[in-house]
């Protein structure tokens, strides 16, 4: 996609981060990560901070509430609902107060929220069957999350004074696409959800998020083979990817991401590790399932300064502060190398 809002050596982080400071989170994001930081998620506070709850706090008119087995709809909202809409104005009060202190606007802000597939997969219906299972209850499920992010988009942009990209989490969808989905009570699966209709309703709210921001929209899924044929016919402009999965991918991924990088879809690079290594990695070894990426698709590789943005392979809750630091760091000095690729590459 051409005039996006980032420039060549941008990188970004996934989105969840560990420990139970927002403000401390905040302050680290913004630092690190001057050019794209993130509106940092952490899920380690418990219920309403996962992935979940705290999409579910931006629903429109569709409270949730937590029973033994997880997530259900509910007929108002209640004390979790309240959780997760506090924990979340929590983390946009420490965002904005750490661009504040920074002293500069960044070009843009991200924020990040479960895609429809996975919201509805996580959600269960009074009944107990899981949301998706339900067309009616899927259709409003899918409408009031999109008006849901166009409200949150809205609020972070003006409170931090930039412009806002959305990334949707698909970690569920091909699970869902597989028919492998257990059943709320666990004694089943799922049936299969049909390609076009997981295209439509992931374009229905790819789309609100786009009319909202006027600003690309990303879709992330760190599954070894991510639909990303999918994604780019729902309206994804980029994809983030865990990238140290892609090694042995079959011909047909090679294809759709050879086509996705050929449209102009930038790819977000997930290089960095999510958890502690054993040992420290190198700036090349960290650089180097993107370089073998490149080089097997046939590209330059000066595509990864213009179109592509290294991430960690994943949210960073599962990590020490420390670590989650120090990978932000690396991914930094990872987009500065794709930029200016040291003699040894």
């Amino acid at each position: 996609m051409s005039n996006t809002p980032w420039s060549p050596g941008t990188a970004t982080g996934i989105g969840s981060m560990p420990g139970r400071d927002p403000v401390e989170t905040a302050s680290v994001v913004v630092g690190e990560l001057p050019d794209l930081p993130h509106l940092p998620e952490l899920p380690g506070r418990g219920l309403g901070a996962d992935i979940i709850g705290r999409t579910a706090a931006l629903l429109v008119d569709l409270p949730v509430e937590v029973v033994p087995s997880g997530y259900r709809t509910a007929s108002r909202p209640g004390h979790e609902h309240r959780t997760a809409v506090d924990l979340l104005r929590r983390d946009l009060d420490a965002l904005e107060e750490a661009v504040e202190r920074s002293g500069a606007k960044p070009p843009v802000v991200k924020v990040q929220l479960a895609g429809p597939w996975t919201l509805t997969a996580g959600i269960e219906l009074a009944r107990g069957h899981r949301v998706l299972t339900d067309s009616g209850a899927l259709r409003e499920f899918t409408e009031s999350l999109g008006e849901g992010v166009a409200l949150h988009a809205a609020e972070v942009s003006r409170r931090v004074g930039a412009p806002v990209v959305v990334q949707f989490d698909e970690p569920s969808l091909p699970a869902v696409l597989a028919g492998s989905l257990r059943t709320a009570s666990g004694y089943g699966n799922v049936p299969a959800v049909l390609e076009p209709d997981a295209r439509d309703v992931l374009a229905q709210v790819i789309s609100a998020a786009s009319a909202a921001t006027s600003q690309p929209v990303i879709v992330h899924c760190c599954a070894p083979q991510p639909p990303v044929g999918l994604f780019r016919s729902a309206g994804a402009d980029a994809l983030a990817l865990d990238a140290t999965l892609l090694s042995s991918i079959p011909a047909s991924l090679s294809d759709a991401l050879g086509e996705a990088w050929d449209s102009g879809t930038t790819m977000l690079l997930g290089l960095v590790p999510s958890t502690d290594p054993s040992s420290p990695p190198s700036l090349a070894s960290i650089a180097a399932p993107a370089l073998r990426l490149v080089d097997r698709l046939g590209f330059p590789r000066s595509i990864l300064a213009t179109q592509a943005i290294p991430t960690p392979t994943c949210g960073l809750a599962g990590a020490t502060t420390d670590w989650a630091k120090r990978a932000l760091e690396l991914v930094r000095d990872v987009g500065k190398a794709f930029v200016e690729p040291p003699e040894s590459w």
